[in-house]
């Protein structure tokens, strides 16, 4: 992503070199280079952003990180593949690992 960045860059400001006027330069340099590369980097970062917000509300006032049971987030898988822990005929996971032959 930043050899395209920067490539980019280079080649709006050779485009920004050839205008008649200093201020044509900048807005082409402003227009095409610096407000473009922006908002690419913004668009592309929105899913680490997402990621970094769900760490910090997961994370206490001590630095340590809380995990929630699953179901409980929206999105979160459940770690016995979307069935309840005691749903097998023994009242446990059952033999098998499945759902007890239900």
């Amino acid at each position: 992503m930043w050899i395209v960045a920067i490539g980019w860059m280079y080649v709006v400001t050779l485009m920004a070199a050839t205008e008649s006027t200093v201020v044509g330069g900048i807005m082409t340099f402003f227009g095409y280079g610096v407000l473009q590369i922006l908002l690419v980097f913004y668009l592309t970062g929105s899913r680490r952003r997402r990621e970094r917000t769900r760490q910090a509300v997961l994370r206490s006032a001590d630095g340590t990180v809380s995990v929630p049971e699953a179901g409980l987030v929206p999105g979160a898988e459940s770690a016995a593949g979307g069935h309840a822990a005691g749903h097998g005929r023994d009242g446990g996971a059952g033999t098998d690992g499945g759902c007890g032959g239900h």
